[in-house]
């Protein structure tokens, strides 16, 4: 059954699909989006980046914030702990061509929290504020959104700290808020409370709620949307691997059979993704990186297993070659 999905608003920008990819450690790099652009996704978030190490020059900063004209409309996501370091950041990426700034308040990664960044904030809700304000004064001219968790630990049922920093947020000018529906502690255990998401966007019917957690298949994406009334949906770990994530949703929500890639169009993408990890970071990089994604590919594979164990043996350009060969029937010229 067709489901009329509404255009998702971010501030001055609107994504003509309210699914859209998150920022992701590790995999949604330059690379990747790309190959989610080419897949339908309409809207993407960088890696997510240390104010600190963005406003170092260096091959870190170029790496992560890496940026494509396909690759619009973007947010660059970033995380730290002091105010001002944060707004420089922001106006580094403003200044770099980002169309969104997102802060990160949500990350439950162990060395993360001990840095006191991340989801440690929602144990700050003032500090959070500070930045979030900083940063708004800094980027009037951008959108600046923020991502959050419910609260800290599972059993703060109050959920205080996210009702102050998400109010205080809006007041201050954010254009939209991104909650995942677990505790920090909780980390990716359990269900997501989407009982607190439809009360959230209650509470701010009139303000860009995103959804995020547990969206591991396009109808858990739609079933988010109906079921909370959220504006939008992250998807995360749903859509490692399965970039046609994007479309399939949008077959779903107009009543369509969702797209399964043949192997030869699994093949195709792959290589298109290796060519861009090479031209981004020469092939022995590119290979790892591949390797990392190709276990992840292997969930659509005819042979997922198999496809797996066999990513794990990779370790330079030449096996990554041959596993093409052998798992896909066919692999990157030498000559390339």
């Amino acid at each position: 059954m067709e489901q009329p999905l509404k255009p998702l608003t971010i501030g001055r920008i609107t994504v003509d699909f309210p699914v859209v990819l998150a920022a992701l450690a590790g995999y949604s790099d330059r690379p990747y989006r790309l190959i989610c652009r080419s897949c339908s996704a309409p809207y993407a978030a960088s890696e997510v980046m240390l104010d600190r190490q963005v406003e170092s020059e260096g091959k870190l900063r170029r790496r992560l914030a890496a940026l494509d004209e396909a690759d619009h409309p973007i947010a660059g996501q970033i995380m730290g702990n002091d105010p001002e370091v944060m707004a420089r950041a922001a106006v580094i990426l403003r200044d770099m061509g980002f169309d969104v700034i997102d802060l990160n308040f949500a990350c439950p990664v162990k060395k993360v929290l001990a840095r006191k960044r991340g989801g440690y904030l929602l144990k700050q809700p003032e500090l959070a504020l500070d930045i979030v304000r900083t940063v708004i004064d800094r980027v009037p001219d951008r959108p600046v959104t923020l991502k959050l968790r419910r609260s800290f630990l599972e059993s703060d049922k109050a959920c205080e700290a996210f009702w102050t920093i998400s109010r205080g947020a809006f007041e201050a000018g954010a254009a939209a808020i991104a909650v995942h529906g677990r505790s920090v502690d909780q980390k990716y255990q359990g269900k997501d409370d989407r009982v607190f998401l439809a009360g959230v966007k209650r509470e701010f019917s009139d303000k860009t709620i995103i959804g995020s957690g547990e969206v591991l298949s396009p109808a858990d994406a739609l079933g988010m949307l109906e079921e909370t009334g959220v504006d939008g949906v992250l998807a995360a770990r749903g859509a490692i691997g399965n970039p046609w994530f994007f479309q399939q949703t949008r077959d779903l929500a107009a009543g369509r059979t969702p797209h399964q890639p043949t192997l030869d169009e699994q093949r195709d993408l792959i290589l298109r993704h290796y060519r861009l990890a090479r031209e981004t970071y020469g092939p022995k990089r590119a290979s790892l990186s591949l390797r990392n994604f190709g276990i992840r590919y292997a969930r659509v594979h005819p042979q997922p297993g198999k496809v797996r164990q066999a990513c794990v043996n990779i370790k330079n350009e030449k096996d990554w070659r041959a596993f093409m060969k052998t798992w896909y029937g066919g692999g990157p010229e030498e000559d390339e």
